[in-house]
């Protein structure tokens, strides 16, 4: 176990919604406003070391699974040659 280094990763969503739009105008009147309709998000792969105190993070515009390699292919090549990395993610 002294050659062992455990990770805990986890994923995140963050983004930007519409809100309702206001404008001022005279009771009674429904006027017509324009407001952006798109959505942005942004997702986060991080993980982190406790023993080492060290961590990696990658921030992509989408998911997939080239995504993940690419995130424990950042793992590994921070992992020290000789040691092993455990990564503990949820689902």
């Amino acid at each position: 176990m002294d050659r062992v280094d455990f990770w805990f990763q986890d994923e995140a969503r963050f983004g930007q919604q519409n809100t309702t739009t206001r404008v001022w105008t005279r009771t009674g009147t429904r006027p017509r406003a324009v407001r952006q309709q798109q959505f942005e998000y942004a997702y986060l792969f991080g993980s982190a070391c406790p023993s080492r105190g060290i961590g990696q993070a990658i921030v992509v515009p989408w998911i997939n699974k080239e995504i993940m390699r690419l995130h424990l292919e950042q793992i590994s090549v921070i992992t020290e040659a000789g040691r092993h990395a455990v990564v503990i993610m949820d689902r």
